[in-house]
């Protein structure tokens, strides 16, 4: 008899802490983690490709190393592709941000935040076209993409920026005609 005391407020506890444990438990959907593909590209995207064909492109010219544009002086010149995002399951979200990092000098500097809003949160992939400027962006440089969903890491590739340096000549003239001198007083 003692023991039938003891079963029953055992049973009634295992019950309520199954009902609590089911009802604290996040949905299937919150459980698995979204991934997603990252290709950088600068070859021109051809048009009416299926989202499949698209992000078989994207893979077969994916650029590791981005060439910066040359028909402009050197301070003026830029990088220019097209980001390809491809992810596992549609985001949910309207919004998702690429957070560019240099990572020549060892560590993980941040340089710049590319928020991207979408028209469809079903949709699973997103063409972006990109521009990295100077003086932001440098030449010769190892960087990582970073796409987040809301503050959640779901995809990361590294490239490298090609470019040519502003070069100086190292050369300093001190000299007598100096039109900016101060005036004598």
């Amino acid at each position: 008899m003692n023991s039938r005391r003891l079963i029953a407020p055992a049973a009634l506890l295992l019950a309520a802490l199954l009902a609590v444990a089911a009802f604290a438990a996040p949905p299937a959907d919150a459980q698995r983690r979204l991934r997603a593909q990252i290709y950088l590209t600068q070859a021109q995207i051809p048009r009416s490709l299926t989202e499949a064909s698209l992000i078989g492109f994207a893979r077969g010219h994916a650029a590791r190393r981005m060439a910066e544009t040359t028909a402009e002086p050197i301070p003026q010149r830029k990088w220019l592709g097209n980001l390809v995002i491809a992810f596992a399951a549609p985001p949910g979200d309207l919004e998702f941000h690429v957070l560019f990092y240099d990572l020549t000098d060892g560590g993980r500097r941040f340089v710049d935040d590319m928020s991207t809003y979408v028209n469809d949160r079903t949709q699973r992939t997103y063409v972006q076209p990109i521009r990295l400027a100077r003086p932001k962006f440098k030449p010769n440089r190892r960087m990582e993409m970073v796409v987040t969903v809301r503050r959640e890491e779901v995809a990361r590739s590294a490239f490298e920026m090609i470019g040519e340096e502003i070069q100086r000549s190292g050369t300093v003239s001190f000299s007598d005609d100096d039109t900016h001198a101060p005036a004598d007083r």
